[in-house]
């Protein structure tokens, strides 16, 4: 019997617009080039239309499926309703089963280790001296005193750096 391995999960939080995705955006070909493939889940309150009127996966949907898959030689779209939306242990075990590290944007609730995008434009305090202890490291020009590990905005090379030997266990240059 094989055991399941599980795929290390890390974090980026933040209040809207303090810079979560651009960070992810710089994350991904550093972590690429050091040999790390990188899967991404983000979660929005917002509601998504991901199928396209009169195309047959939104016919079939339409008619009653409960999932369509659309697959082609390069990638695979999956529309699927939910009773319950899924934790994020499931969507990871689910869709990220490739990825050597999964870097999710909106579980702010997950109780995975989380690296906070800051900035004073917004009037509330950093999220990471909320009491929540999975916050490992803040991303911040702003001076803010914090008990973490800081990095500036334009430091992504030292960020990625620190995923991959805190989150992946691995050494990179």
């Amino acid at each position: 019997m094989t055991e399941s391995v599980k795929i290390p999960v890390i974090g980026i939080a933040g209040r809207s617009g303090s810079g979560k995705t651009t960070l992810i955006e710089g994350l991904i070909p550093l972590l690429r080039k050091a040999g790390i493939s990188v899967a991404v889940i983000k979660h929005t309150h917002h509601d998504l239309e991901f199928d396209v009127p009169g195309k047959d996966s939104y016919r079939f949907k339409l008619a009653g499926a409960s999932t369509a898959v659309l697959v082609t030689r390069s990638g695979m779209g999956i529309v699927k309703d939910f009773e319950k939306e899924p934790s994020l242990d499931e969507i990871v075990s689910l869709y990220a089963t490739d990825a050597d590290v999964v870097i999710v944007e909106g579980f702010k609730h997950e109780k995975a280790p989380k690296i906070e995008v800051y900035t004073k434009e917004r009037p509330e305090p950093p999220l990471c001296l909320s009491g929540d202890d999975t916050y490992i490291a803040i991303v911040t020009d702003d001076d803010v005193d914090v008990p973490l590990p800081r990095f500036t905005r334009n430091d992504v090379s030292s960020i990625a750096r620190f995923i991959a030997v805190h989150i992946v266990k691995k050494d990179i240059p």
